[in-house]
């Protein structure tokens, strides 16, 4: 299968339209990462995602919808604490799970739970082929299950050539760092990935929320991306570095005899002196740019066969630095530089 690059155009827009509904997988652009997109309501195109992506099948998809009534095809009701958080944060980078209907979805993209995960992302190209296709689609992320994300059209040509049968190119994501995801069928509204949109900014429209931080058991079915599975990992080791730890990773790093990759603030790079060093990657001027450039830091450096090791600048842990750490400490397995001297 040849992969087709598609442009924003209305006609390149109604044939991705036209290729999910003829039961194909196109890659499609939102804000915050690019996703995998297949008619949700058809097992047969769901497969083809996971078969793509060699995805868990116990691993649940989110349902990528353009409209509210979308939802409403596959849910009895919307809870009121969802309808504050729609008329909040969407269009935008929140994914929120709710009860559906019995029988209204398959459990290929359920993962065999009473729940599911619905977001109406930014992006007017993706909600213009939704509404076109008049089909929500599943809408995990656009890359090999395991690895960074991707957050350019040519980050998802590397992992799903031949896989996939067109992407849709609208540049590179502004967000970079996948929607936070809220389930509101718990008691107190809880938080299962952290993204953009803060517990902060969620707390000032519905009160409490929660925060889930263990990690999902081997023998349970994650209710979101993220919480089983090891993910955004490139296929050399990284390390986290805290702020006042890199003096120490840079002596360490040129002490090495392979190249060490280093991902740093823009500060930091300035400090260290390394400005212009090929194996830097600059994470631009704080934790927003940060987010958008990390995926794609990661991935600069797993293609380059000279770098055996890369040292990622931490945040400190409140607001956009939560997703941000959560997605970097598990491309790192949670290991952090340790400095020895």
């Amino acid at each position: 299968m040849e992969t087709k690059m598609l442009s924003t155009s209305a006609s390149d827009l109604e044939l991705a339209a036209q290729l999910i509904n003829q039961g194909q997988v196109v890659a499609f652009p939102t804000e915050t990462v690019y996703g995998l997109g297949a008619d949700a309501t058809s097992e047969e195109a769901v497969k083809k995602v996971f078969a793509a992506k060699n995805r868990p099948s116990d691993n649940p998809l989110i349902v990528t919808v353009a409209s509210v009534a979308m939802v409403e095809r596959f849910v009895s009701e919307i809870p009121d604490i969802a309808k504050k958080l729609i008329a909040n944060f969407w269009p935008g980078s929140l994914t929120i799970i709710m009860r559906f209907k019995e029988g209204a979805l398959s459990p290929i993209v359920t993962g065999g739970l009473t729940t599911v995960a619905f977001r109406l992302p930014a992006n007017p190209m993706t909600q213009k082929v939704i509404e076109l296709a008049d089909t929500p689609i599943v809408g995990p992320s656009a890359n090999i299950s395991g690895k960074p994300s991707p957050t350019t059209a040519q980050h998802v040509l590397h992992d799903m050539q031949g896989k996939i049968a067109a992407i849709i190119n609208d540049g590179a994501t502004e967000i970079g760092v996948e929607s936070t995801v809220i389930d509101v069928t718990t008691p107190v509204p809880t938080i299962l990935r952290p993204g953009a949109v803060t517990p902060e900014q969620l707390e000032a429209v519905i009160g409490l929320v929660a925060s889930e931080k263990r990690k999902v058991g081997q023998k349970e079915t994650p209710k979101a991306p993220g919480m089983k599975y090891r993910h955004y990992a490139p296929d050399v080791p990284v390390y986290m570095v805290k702020p006042n730890d890199w003096k120490a990773a840079i002596i360490w790093a040129q002490q090495q005899l392979s190249t060490v990759g280093i991902m740093a603030p823009d500060d930091i790079i300035a400090a260290q002196q390394l400005k212009g060093m090929d194996f830097v990657w600059s994470l631009g001027s704080g934790v927003a740019t940060a987010n958008a450039k990390l995926f794609a830091g990661l991935r600069y450096f797993d293609n380059r066969d000279d770098v055996k090791l890369i040292l990622v600048h931490y945040f400190e842990q409140d607001g956009l630095a939560l997703a941000y750490d959560n997605r970097l400490g598990k491309a790192a397995s949670g290991q952090f530089f340790v400095n020895e001297n």
